[in-house]
């Protein structure tokens, strides 16, 4: 099983941020179903939790298991965070980003998953790369250009069972966005890095690239596109040679809830769990809108955890999670 190695903890901070909090009642949100098919994943007594809040914006929650530890950003306070039931949420890395801020819009973390052998792998905003995380506390770079020229702000990002790493790039992180003089790539692409760090533009047309996932059998790219101009989530057609046969999964421009399609996550049976306007869309493969998870503030970002049947929702100032039926992969 993956594991973070114990001497992380070096690194963690005695900060609190928030402790662990269950109110009573029907809990902090509501479940709109849609399709009976939901019925299947989200228990009719199913209750959404808000375990922390004090934060500015929550995003990228990993699980670790083993350690019964969840770990997320907020984007806005430079701040890793980690979560336990008996110790609620305090500081994991206290400054993700330090340096001149002169020209970011955002400097912190944004995505977070594990590799192979359960080391953190960051997406930083304020560096512009991707790193991971050692055992004694260093960061290693992954990647930090393309052909030459400096990533806008790595955004999210999921490992494939070979070993690739399959992460967007916005310019959420840079101060004027695509008008940003830092900027120094004409496009928001969607990249795989290889285990051996070859680097691999795999699309370059999609307008705000942001929470990407795999389908189970990984024949299958889904990415939100969060352009409020643009509010939809995509899949791409997946194989050895790249993607193709890009195509809008679902469009939720109609929507006039406050939130983007942003980050997501799949369960074991290929169901998707996307965040967006009102809050967590839950899909079927075929593309159905079966539901939403509910929550009282704008959801951004969702990872499995505890024994798979837990749901962890980063929104806004808060921690959230559900208890479901369905099981999604523990990385």
């Amino acid at each position: 099983m993956k594991r973070l190695a114990r001497v992380l903890l070096a690194v963690v901070a005695a900060t609190a941020c928030g402790a662990p909090d269950q109110p009573a009642g029907p809990g902090a949100g509501d479940i709109l179903r849609v399709d009976p098919r939901l019925d299947a994943l989200v228990p009719a007594d199913a209750r959404i939790e808000k375990l922390a809040d004090g934060f500015v914006f929550t995003e990228g929650p990993v699980w670790i298991e083993g350690e019964s530890r969840l770990l997320f950003s907020d984007v806005r306070a430079n701040t890793i965070y980690q979560w336990t039931e008996a110790e609620g949420a305090s500081a994991f890395i206290d400054l993700v980003f330090e340096g001149d801020v002169t020209g970011r819009r955002s400097i912190s973390s944004n995505g977070l998953t594990l590799d192979a052998e359960g080391r953190l792998i960051i997406c930083e905003h304020g560096n512009r790369l991707i790193s991971r995380l050692e055992a004694d506390g260093t960061r290693t770079t992954l990647v930090d250009r393309y052909e030459g020229k400096r990533l806008n702000s790595p955004n999210d990002a999921v490992y494939s069972t070979d070993g690739w790493l399959y992460f967007t790039d916005p310019p959420y992180g840079l101060e004027g966005l695509e008008e940003s003089p830092m900027r120094e790539l004409d496009f928001n692409g969607i990249y795989r890095l290889s285990p051996d760090g070859e680097l691999q533009l795999l699309f370059a047309d999609q307008t705000r690239p942001n929470g990407i996932a795999l389908s189970p059998d990984e024949r299958t790219l889904y990415v939100a596109n969060s352009d409020a101009n643009d509010k939809v989530w995509y899949a791409y057609d997946l194989d050895d040679d790249g993607v193709s046969n890009p195509r809008v999964f679902y469009d939720v421009n109609d929507q006039t809830a406050p939130g983007a399609a942003d980050g997501m996550t799949v369960d074991l049976a290929g169901h998707i769990f996307a965040t967006g306007p009102g809050g967590v869309w839950i899909f079927a493969p075929d593309g159905t809108h079966l539901g939403t998870i509910q929550l009282d503030e704008v959801v951004a970002n969702a990872a499995w955890g505890d024994d798979g049947r837990t749901l962890y929702m980063t929104a806004s100032t808060g921690l959230y999670r559900i208890r479901l039926t369905t099981e999604g992969p523990i990385l």
